[in-house]
């Protein structure tokens, strides 16, 4: 190779180098957004250890890796649309025992949030809450009445999966859970069941965690969670996990 040969490559190898200098790195792929989730707590009956469930929900939800959740002890948050506004789904773990119900602009904030195609999940006796309140029935589809709803002696049952086709319960299968199996719920609101169990208390097969629609928003309702160790039962956390999903999305992934 003659020396004009060499420096002739030379140039092309140099100039190869530099246009690849040129040209711009790919951008690293950004990680998934995670739905941003109101977890709404502070109050129950004192036989709920509700800083322990509540807790346990939290954990729970960030175990999944999708989801940014804020806590609120205070339901009074729903007095301020803007801050609404800023979450994908709330999930109401809450009975007013002891603290106030709503003022009328939260229930309305609560309901337009919904409506308007954001997600709402409930959770064990949270649809007790603000029975005064009609509307807030028909959201959960089923709630619970004093004096009429109720359970048997917390003992370890077998809840079934009733559709095993749905984003939330596909792929699951019959577990045993040891928890309150809530019987006699009110309402006749339209829903979907996704989980149910036969009830020795109620002598009949109750809705366990069930959707519906409400305007353009999702509802998940689950009825577990009389405590910490129940919401860790291992397709009780999924459901909740799935659930939140679906309620804030539409799918699960």
């Amino acid at each position: 190779m003659n020396r004009s040969t060499a420096m002739h490559l030379s140039l092309v190898a140099l100039t190869g180098l530099t246009l690849l200098s040129l040209v711009p790195a790919s951008p690293a792929a950004e990680p998934p957004k995670k739905i941003k989730v109101l977890l709404v707590t502070g109050d129950d009956v004192g036989a709920h250890p509700w800083y322990e469930v509540s807790q346990a929900i939290r954990e729970t939800l960030l175990a999944a890796s999708k989801f940014d959740v804020k806590v609120s002890e205070d339901p009074g948050i729903f007095e301020s649309a803007g801050t609404l506004k800023n979450y994908d789904v709330v999930f109401l773990h809450l009975y007013n025992a002891t603290l106030p119900t709503l003022t009328d602009a939260a229930k309305q904030n609560l309901l337009d949030y919904v409506k308007g195609g954001k997600g709402l999940c409930i959770s064990h006796l949270s649809s007790a809450s603000f029975k005064e309140w009609s509307e807030f029935r028909k959201l959960c589809g089923r709630y619970w009445v004093m004096g009429q709803s109720g359970h048997g002696p917390r003992s370890v049952f077998k809840a079934q999966i009733a559709d095993q086709e749905h984003p939330i319960t596909k792929g699951l299968t019959d577990f045993e859970t040891d928890d309150e199996l809530y019987g006699k719920l009110q309402g006749d609101a339209p829903m979907h069941v996704l989980v149910s169990a036969a009830s020795d208390w109620s002598k009949t097969v109750e809705p366990l965690a069930f959707t519906l629609e409400y305007g353009q928003g999702r509802v998940f309702h689950e009825t577990f969670g009389h405590d910490g160790k129940a919401i860790k039962t291992p397709n009780v956390s999924k459901l909740i996990q799935r659930g939140t999903e679906w309620a804030a999305t539409g799918k699960v992934e």
